[in-house]
């Protein structure tokens, strides 16, 4: 499975954050929950960018701090 580049971003990773694409296509993050401790707060937006994403991939933010994505293997 090979990876794409999506958009360049270059978002700066903190420890202690999960950073995602959320639904609108921007780049968000949210506090790590640790054990049985939830998580307070909502997800904050880091870089408004818009992806459009198309059905059966997966949208991740990669190393680099870039979005990219991935071909979802499903139903072998």
């Amino acid at each position: 499975m090979a990876k794409q580049l999506v958009a360049k971003v270059g978002v700066k990773k903190e420890k202690g954050w999960l950073y995602f694409v959320d639904k609108k296509g921007n780049v968000a993050r949210a506090k790590m929950a640790r054990g049985r401790k939830k998580p307070k707060g909502a997800p904050q937006v880091v870089a408004k960018v818009g992806v459009k994403k198309k059905k059966g991939y997966l949208y991740f933010i990669d190393k680099k701090g870039h979005i990219s994505c991935a071909k979802m293997a499903r139903g072998r």
